[in-house]
């Protein structure tokens, strides 16, 4: 996650403009660009209260 923001609520903004922009398909194709696993960002924001729906391709608060 080197090259994504680490405050919780901008990394969230920041992934659902994108995912939402349609510059990336999937979040798992996003992370790959930035050098991480898609699995290692949900973890991360799970912790910050954040979960990832799928079918909606966005975080939102849980």
């Amino acid at each position: 996650m080197d090259h994504l923001p680490h405050d919780p609520a901008i990394l969230v903004s920041a992934i659902n403009m994108q995912l939402r922009d349609e510059e990336y398909s999937s979040l798992a194709e996003l992370c790959y660009a930035f050098g991480t696993e898609a699995v290692t960002v949900e973890d991360y924001l799970r912790q910050h209260g954040y979960v990832y729906n799928k079918e909606q391709k966005q975080f939102k608060m849980e």
